[in-house]
């Protein structure tokens, strides 16, 4: 594609150059640089990707996109007031607006994003539709598996991934919304069919400021839905949302699409309701607008419901039957790093948890209490170089809820771990000293809650659920809880 036809729906933009160039890849990496690519010039949180235009072109760059003029730059240049929202335009673009073909599905909420995620996108294949998955575990579709750096993929490699998802045959991407990639653009110029809200307690106030800017974050997916509608359900779009939330109201009223509910305690369209949670698994008898059932589900904890709810509401409006939604969600055994258990014959339960929010770890705190007949101990810790204020809010929740709390490390990043606990001990100030420890090494404080544990004893492992790292200043480190803990359980140094 020649640049100029790239860059042709840009009204507002200045171009330096020769816009005849071929562009046959487009990317925001000066690593990825080469003989036809166009460089996207970011400004990042931390990273400003204008400093690394000369290093793009160096390496071939056929042509960039930058929102200040290089003098002398040996490559077209093309001048925009905001290289950010335009990227998600040339994106667009570029990949033919992959997402028009296919049925995006997208979840977003502070906590269940990946589970209610990875719930949908199961039910769907295993019920006969091709799926992708793009979110915080991997991308995944036919073939192909990867990681990605963030829960929601830049606009550039977003709409890169939905063009070979497309290729591939896939009718249902299923992906996990943050909040960060809506208010950076990441996820404009996608069609989505239907969006799903899970919840919205702390988090991420560091970027976002205050609890009311990190809702109307979330608040745009809804309001981005369109305002146009289709002569059959399969060409309409929907909003799945929480009714239990506080914040059901807000986003039921920042949308046009149709509204579907789920909940446990308010009227729903899809509810849940018996609800009996034990250490095994919960279940539920189960309403909705196309019948009920009831669910035996082998993951525990009430926030399961919620996330299995939002599932069910999604494939319903797909066209599948209660029958098999059923016996999916009742064969699922859980997701990777979410309420976890860790098994090496002992006779206590060790469970990690990615609960890295004061509401998940309450979550999860609950439901370990609803099935725990000795103690409970508690190991937790708050990341560096993000929120500080929820620090003391997630050592108090752990002091009250488990009979002994483990203060620790968990990505302490640029800052020093020991500072860390200093704010997280701030929120256990009242509370007994035999209550709770503080032991800096991630490490050394899983192997002193599984030494203290004896049977029927509860061990939670909170914060790092699936994640194999451990960030230490700006090094990333092989780390993984589940295997230190069995480890540990086996006498062994991990």
């Amino acid at each position: 594609m020649r640049l100029r036809e790239l860059i042709a729906p840009i009204v507002l933009k200045r171009v330096v150059g020769n816009d005849e160039v071929e562009i046959v890849n487009i990317t925001a990496d000066s690593r990825q640089a080469a003989p036809g690519t166009l460089f996207v010039a970011l400004r990042g949180y931390t990273v400003d990707g204008h400093e690394y235009v000369q290093k793009a072109v160096a390496a071939g760059a056929s042509a960039v996109v930058v929102e200040e003029e290089f003098e002398g730059l040996a490559a077209p240049q093309v001048i925009v007031r905001d290289t950010r929202a335009m990227a998600a335009v040339l994106a667009s673009v570029f990949y033919r607006h992959a997402s028009q073909s296919m049925k995006v599905i997208g979840v977003t909420g502070t906590n269940g994003k990946t589970t209610t995620t990875s719930l949908i996108e199961r039910i769907l294949r295993e019920n006969g539709q091709e799926t992708g998955l793009i979110g915080t575990l991997k991308v995944k579709y036919a073939d192909v598996e990867y990681e990605t750096a963030n829960t929601t993929p830049e606009a550039l490699e977003l709409q890169r991934i939905f063009r070979q998802m497309a290729e591939a045959g896939v009718q249902y991407p299923v992906m996990e919304v943050s909040s960060h990639a809506l208010e950076l653009g990441r996820v404009a110029g996608t069609q989505f069919r239907t969006a799903v809200f899970t919840n919205l307690t702390q988090d991420h106030l560091d970027y976002h400021g205050s609890m009311e800017e990190y809702r109307n974050a979330k608040a745009k997916f809804f309001s981005r839905l369109g305002n146009t509608y289709g002569d059959t359900p399969e060409q309409s779009q929907f909003a799945v949302i929480n009714a239990d939330d506080p914040a059901a109201a807000f986003f039921h009223g920042a949308t046009t699409a149709q509204v579907i509910t789920y909940g446990i305690d308010q009227e729903a369209d899809v509810r849940a309701t018996h609800v009996q949670v034990a250490s095994d698994g919960v279940s539920y008898q189960l309403e909705t607008f196309a019948g009920s059932t009831e669910l035996k589900l082998r993951m525990t904890g009430k926030f399961n419901v919620y996330n299995t709810l939002a599932a069910i509401a999604v494939c319903l409006l797909e066209g599948l039957s209660l029958e098999q939604i059923k016996r999916t969600l009742e064969a699922v055994s859980g997701v990777d790093g979410r309420f976890e258990r860790v098994d090496a014959g002992q006779k206590f339960a060790v469970i990690v948890d990615y609960s890295h929010t004061p509401d998940s770890l309450e979550n999860a705190l609950r439901t370990v209490r609803e099935f725990a007949k000795g103690r409970v101990m508690c190991l937790v810790g708050c990341g560096g170089d993000r929120d500080r204020t929820k620090r003391p809010i997630m050592a108090k929740i752990a002091s009250e809820y488990a009979d002994l709390a483990v203060l620790t490390s968990d990505n302490p990043r640029t800052e020093d771990p020991e500072a860390i606990i200093d704010d997280m001990e701030v929120g256990v100030a009242d509370v007994e000293q035999n209550r709770y420890v503080r032991i800096t090494d991630r490490a050394e404080a899983i192997r002193f809650a599984i030494k203290q544990a004896q049977a029927d004893d509860v061990i939670l492992i909170a914060g790092k659920g699936h994640e194999t790292y451990q960030i230490i200043g700006k090094t990333k480190t092989h780390f993984d809880d589940r295997e230190v803990a069995a480890a540990a359980i086996r006498g062994e140094q991990a």
